[in-house]
């Protein structure tokens, strides 16, 4: 597997204190990431095995408290799919919880997601022309993804707010409420300009930052419509 990264964090990539794994990777292009180094498909990173993945998870059980575990995010992980597939299997065996963090365009991810404790799938924009504007991909298979899994299972839908970007709330409902709702959890994730200064291209972003008065208006809307709302 092609890893970027590991380092544990709580409560922010899944519940509990968790071993996050980044791995190397991404087929979106969004001008806002925070982890611009992990978009290189043959960017820099180590190699490491299933077993050494999973060797380093059962040596890292003393820190799974408050129910923590180990989450997959990236740049996108599900492009190691077999890899990602066989490592969450073996860390179901050993009773090891795990979450994936996904920009949710694998057409695989619902084979994946059996296998994933807690799902967290990235919606960036609503319109298939605004998200192929700003990703490089139209998003068809996100929004495909969204709805299947929701009609399956639990999942945690993360927006990202970006001011001039997708702040209308419109598109957004008007696609959830074609969604089970009962199983969706919708998470706002106001914009930040952490991953900035690693930018090596132009950074185009000019007035990404959201206000007080949109964070709520956008949640109001959701919340017309019966979706169920968390914010960080």
């Amino acid at each position: 597997m092609r890893v970027l990264t590991t380092g544990f964090n709580f409560s922010q990539d899944g519940p509990g204190n968790r071993l996050v794994i980044h791995l190397q990777g991404c087929n979106f292009h969004c001008p806002w990431c925070s982890n611009p180094e992990s978009m290189p498909l043959d960017g820099a990173c180590r190699e490491m095995t299933v077993d050494q993945v999973v060797t380093l998870a059962q040596r890292s059980r003393a820190m799974f408290f408050s129910g923590g575990g180990v989450t997959f995010t990236g740049g996108e992980a599900t492009l190691q799919f077999d890899e990602l597939l066989d490592c969450c299997c073996r860390l179901r065996e050993l009773d090891i919880n795990t979450a994936l963090e996904t920009n949710a365009s694998h057409p695989k991810l619902p084979v994946l997601a059996q296998h994933i404790d807690h799902l967290m799938m990235d919606f960036k924009l609503a319109d298939p022309q605004a998200h192929k504007r700003f990703t490089g991909n139209d998003g068809k298979m996100v929004r495909e993804n969204i709805q299947k899994l929701a009609a399956m299972r639990p999942v945690s839908v993360r927006i990202p707010l970006i001011n001039g970007i997708n702040t209308d709330p419109l598109p957004f409902v008007a696609f959830f409420d074609t969604c089970n709702k009962e199983n969706l959890q919708v998470e706002l994730l106001p914009y930040h300009e952490y991953g900035k200064d690693k930018w090596t291209k132009p950074y185009t972003i000019t007035n990404g930052f959201v206000t007080q008065e949109q964070i709520a208006s956008f949640l109001d809307a959701l919340h017309a419509h019966g979706i169920r709302t968390t914010h960080t």
